[in-house]
Formats: C-alpha cells, sequence, structure tokens
C-alpha cells in the first residue's frame, strides 16, 4: 500500500494496476495496439449510429457500387449490401466469437492447469489424461459436424472451440505451476495457515499471469480467425455478417472488383496482428519479477505409515514430543529410503531446542514434519508427533491448517526468498494474519503496524507499504518474525534464522527473539549449525547425524563434556582467535568414514 491510499482490500492491487497501466501507455507499442482496438471496437459498437443501412440491406442500385457512391462510402458488394456497415458489424460478430472462445478456454484451461499442477500426482494424472484425450480430437473437423447441432449458431462453436482450445492453456499453467509451487514464498505462505485456493489465487495465479495473458492475446485472435475462416467456407447463419464472408464474396468478385475483397482482409489482419502486439506490451507492463526457475519434483500423496498401538492423544507431558520419528523418500527403485530415523525429542514453553547437525542430518526435515509442510513425496512410517498432547500426524491438511500459524509458527532462512516479490511486506502480513484470525483489514493493519514496531522496525509504515526488494536482508528477518509471532504461538520453528544475515544483524536477531520468547513464553525450536548460536540462545541442545539424534543435553553440559564421538568432533571443528587446527587430514577422513558406515 501506498502512504496516500485508504486501508482498502483493493489498495495494494489499484496501486499496482496504475503502475502497470502507466508503463503500458509509456510503450509506444502498447499505447498503439490500445488505441487502435478502441477505436475498432468504438465503431462496431456505434455500427447503427454511422451506418444508413443495415448489414443484410440490398439494393439493386449498390450492386459493385465503387467506394464514395452516395450513401455507400466504401461500395456495394455484388448483392448490393453496403460494404462499410458489414464491415463494422462484423466486428461486433468476430468480438463476441473471440470473446466466447477465449473466456471458455481460459476459465477451463486455467482452472484445470493450477489444480493439475498444485495438487498430488493422482489429480495430474487424472487432468493429463482428460485433456489429452480432448487433444485428439481433429478440431476443426469436429465443429463441422457439430454445425447441425448448433444450426449454425457461431457462438455455440466458438463455445466448442474454447473447450477444444482448452488444453494448450492447461499445460501453460500446469507445467508453470508445478514450478512455482515449490518456491519458498509459496512454501512461507502454507505455513502461515493459507488455504489452498488462496495461495493459488493471490500467489501462484499471479506470479504466472505473464505468459496466461500473451497466450490469451494470441487465443483471442485464433478465435476471430477460426470464425472467419468458418464463414469463408460458407458454414454458419448466411445472415450473420462476417469478415469471412465478405472475404468469400471478394474472392469472387476479385476480378471485377478488388477492394470488395481488400476491406474486410486488411481489417481482420489488422485486429488479429494488435492483439498479438497488446499481449507483448502487457506481459512486459505486468510481468514485474519474473519466476524463478524451480526443479520440478514429482508429487505424490503425503502418506502416513504408523503403528497401530500409536496413541493419537495423550496427556501432555511437554508442550512438543516427538517420538521416534522416521522420514523416508522412495528411490529410483521404488524402496523407501530413510532419512530421518528414530527421533526422539521433547520441548517445554518457554524453553529453547537447538536442532544441531551439519547439511543433510534431518534437521530441517524433522522441522517440516512438525509444521505438517514435508514434501509431497514424503512417507512418515512410523513415530508419533505431539502438541500440547495433541497428535499431529493424525489430523487432516484443513486442521493442520487451522494450526499453522496460530499455535505453531515458523521463521525460515533465506529471508528475502520468503516474501512474495510481487506484494507489499505490509499486504502480505495483513493476509497471514487475517487467515490466522478473523478481523477486518483495518485492525489486522493496525496490529501488523504495532508488531513491525515491536520487532524493533525504525519505520514500521515505510517498510509496510515498502517491496521485499526495497528493505535489507534484516529488515526482511525482523518482517518474518514479526508475521510469525503474530498471532501468539506457542511453538516457534526458527529454522537457520541468521545464516543470511551479517555478524552484527545476527545478534539482533538472536536479540530479539529471546525477548519474545520471554514477553509470549513461547517454546523455540532451533535448527541451526551454529554452535555459536546455540551457545548464545539455548537451554538444551540435540545432535543430528545421519538422520538420527545421536545425543540430548543442557547446553552447558553439551559445551563442557559431549559424550558422542560426532558431537565432540563438531565442537572441535570450532574455529576462534586463540585455537590452531593440528588434526592430520586422515584424522578427519577417519572421521567421516565412521559416519558414512
Amino acid at each position: 500500500m501506498s502512504a496516500t491510499v485508504p486501508v482498502t482490500a483493493a489498495a495494494p492491487s489499484a496501486t499496482q494496476r496504475r503502475s502497470s497501466l502507466r508503463k503500458l501507455l509509456k510503450d509506444p507499442q502498447g499505447a498503439g495496439t490500445v488505441g487502435l482496438l478502441l477505436v475498432i471496437v468504438l465503431l462496431g459498437v456505434l455500427a447503427p449510429v454511422l451506418t444508413d443501412h443495415g448489414p443484410n440491406q440490398a439494393s439493386l442500385d449498390a450492386i459493385n457500387a465503387g467506394p464514395g457512391t452516395s450513401g455507400y462510402l466504401l461500395g456495394g458488394d455484388r448483392s448490393g449490401r453496403d460494404i462499410f456497415t458489414r464491415l463494422l458489424h462484423s466486428i461486433n460478430t468476430s468480438m463476441v466469437a473471440g470473446l466466447i472462445g477465449t473466456s471458455v478456454a481460459l476459465v477451463v484451461g486455467v482452472t484445470a492447469g493450477l489444480v493439475g499442477g498444485y495438487f498430488g500426482r493422482r489429480v495430474r494424472g487424472v487432468t493429463d489424461w482428460v485433456f489429452n484425450l480432448v487433444m485428439t480430437f481433429p478440431g476443426l473437423l469436429l465443429l463441422i459436424v457439430l454445425l447441425p447441432v448448433t444450426n449454425g449458431d457461431y457462438r455455440a462453436t466458438m463455445l466448442i472451440f474454447g473447450v477444444l482450445s482448452a488444453p494448450g492453456i492447461f499445460r501453460l499453467v500446469r507445467n508453470m505451476v508445478v514450478g512455482v509451487k515449490n518456491e519458498l514464498f509459496v512454501d512461507a505462505a502454507r505455513v502461515s495457515g493459507l488455504t489452498d485456493l488462496r495461495i493459488l489465487g493471490r500467489h501462484v495465479l499471479f506470479v504466472i499471469r505473464g505468459p496466461i495473458i500473451i497466450a490469451t492475446a494470441f487465443l483471442m485472435g485464433s478465435s476471430i480467425s477460426l470464425q472467419s475462416g468458418l464463414a469463408f467456407l460458407g458454414l454458419g447463419s448466411s445472415s450473420v455478417p462476417s469478415f469471412g464472408a465478405m472475404i468469400s464474396d471478394g474472392f469472387v468478385n476479385l476480378y471485377d472488383e478488388p477492394l470488395q475483397f481488400v476491406w474486410p482482409s486488411l481489417l481482420l489482419g489488422v485486429m488479429n496482428a494488435s492483439f498479438v502486439l497488446l499481449g507483448n506490451s502487457l506481459r512486459d507492463a505486468l510481468e514485474l519479477v519474473p519466476p524463478k526457475p524451480s526443479k520440478v519434483t514429482v508429487p505424490a500423496r503425503i502418506r502416513t505409515v504408523r503403528s497401530s498401538d500409536a496413541r493419537s492423544d495423550a496427556p501432555a507431558e511437554h508442550l512438543l514430543t516427538v517420538e521416534d520419528l522416521a522420514i523416508a523418500y522412495p528411490s529410483p527403485s521404488g524402496e523407501l529410503r530413510e532419512v530421518v530415523s528414530g527421533v526422539t525429542l521433547s520441548l517445554d514453553a518457554g524453553e529453547t531446542l537447538g536442532l544441531v547437525g551439519e547439511s543433510g542430518s534431518g534437521k530441517t526435515q524433522t522441522a517440516f514434519a512438525i509444521l505438517g509442510v514435508l514434501p509431497s513425496e514424503a512417507v512418515v512410517t512410523r513415530g508419533s508427533i505431539r502438541l500440547d498432547g495433541r497428535e499431529l500426524l493424525d489430523l487432516s491438511e484443513g486442521e493442520l491448517q487451522r494450526l499453522r500459524g496460530t499455535s505453531v509458527a515458523y521463521v525460515p532462512q533465506e529471508p528475502m526468498s520468503n516474501l512474495d516479490p510481487s506484494c507489499t511486506v505490509g499486504s502480505q502480513l495483513v493476509e497471514g494474519l487475517r487467515a490466522a484470525q478473523r478481523m477486518s483489514r483495518q485492525a489486522a493493519r493496525a496490529q501488523v503496524l504495532a508488531l513491525l514496531d515491536r520487532v524493533g522496525i525504525p519505520d514500521p509504515k515505510r517498510t509496510f507499504d515498502s517491496y521485499p526488494h526495497q528493505i535489507s536482508g534484516g529488515m526482511a528477518q525482523r518482517v518474518l518474525i514479526a508475521g510469525a509471532v503474530a498471532s501468539s504461538p506457542k511453538l516457534l520453528i526458527a529454522d537457520e534464522p541468521t545464516t543470511a544475515l551479517d555478524v552484527t544483524v545476527q545478534a539482533e536477531i538472536l536479540d530479539l527473539l529471546r525477548d519474545l520468547q520471554k514477553q509470549l513464553n513461547m517454546a523455540v525450536l532451533l535448527v541451526t549449525h551454529n554452535f555459536g548460536v546455540v551457545a548464545d540462545s539455548c537451554n538444551r541442545v540435540a545432535v543430528m547425524q545421519g538422520g538420527e539424534v545421536v545425543e540430548v543435553g543442557h547446553a552447558q553440559e553439551i559445551f563442557g563434556s559431549a559424550q558422542h564421538p560426532y558431537t565432540r568432533m563438531l565442537l572441535s571443528s570450532i574455529l576462534d582467535e586463540s585455537s590452531l587446527r593440528t588434526d592430520p587430514p586422515d584424522a578427519v577422513a577417519e572421521a567421516l568414514g565412521k559416519k558414512a558406515s
């Protein structure tokens, strides 16, 4: 939102629309095509006012009349009808045909593409099968065969054409959604508790809109051309004025009156070219930040395989209890390979537990399992995760969504990647807060501004109105922390919250987390590989190696007398100005070999 815009739901969008429109109108190509199309459409709408004849009104005196004949600006055709009148009415026919064909293709293709690309493998398989089947139909032949069914009504024909054109839009949207859905800002939206419908409509569709717009422009031109082509072949009602029917009449009379062929061909070509050029200009104006390419994964439904004697709900001995948790992924051969095995840990209110280990040890997988946002192909093979006595592995996705952002919150690493670049900071925080708590936008805005001030942002109003690229990394991390604690969660999971920040900002962020923890009495699960962060912030430490928890203890005990060799190796790898590494390379290789075995 801008500082001068009233607090309404449409304020961020309206500001962005004005900016995009201004950019479009400054582009000579965009301004020219918009102006030309507006003039053409306006001529069609004003056809009854601008002409003295009906589109099918014939006069013997006007047969093959030349341009400039009294009452006939562009002359008459071989049937004595006014060419200018028929041109203007043909504009209306073409626009209606284009809008019907394009709208149907967009509604069917975009909706199915979003669903097929975002949800699991089964849903994608069904949508792929349906649209592959539609693509096998010979489109033009099918339209001709169905003409008796439609009684030659071009509107019904274009409706069928829209359905036959939907697979192209579907494939385009599905492929883009598959890439965008794995972006970190989409994961952040899921963690904040937004529903899949809101994520698809507000974040995913907004990011991929550029290619859809250019495809829409091409499809509009294709729809107009198809309707004209069918009319040129004499398929359809002869009483409906159309560019195709006029070109057909002009073609028959080409050698006697060639201008009868030129006028409709020229206007049809200008309209099609204008739509294509407008699509390119709109794409350039609206595509503020192109989506980054992302690795495409093969989604499958998250499955949970648990023993029948696992307790669904039990008295809460601790705020968070994880028992014997195991997570596996299918290998290329189809067998399950465990990446997390037998993880057991607990966490009380007001306590900070550091989950420590090198990259790939299973820290983030464990955190994602608690949040319920594991990748779609993940399989929880056994174990239990209880939050305040409630078994999380038994909850549906809808129930997990109600927990995320309220009882459980998440602070990710790489703060700049977890903010949607196409939305202002304030709009994203307001959206997440309203998803977690039912409140008006004005109340949510006021609370967000208070939160930004609470997390130490010097100018909350300015940050609220800024886009992510306009703030620093430390500021972005404070914004994410503000969003995470907005609903006073019981548990805060911080995944490497200081990794992408410099040392001074790291200290400020850790101080902020401690202050908020004391104020809210939150439990904090701090995922990190930095023992300096652990020593500064954690009450207890759990060390992970190869997907297993190898040692758990109080921070002072771990640093003073670690028991496990892997923990001692991690501690000995810490460098400072007073120590010098003396272990030979073969000692390190031996330690790594023991780890691998």
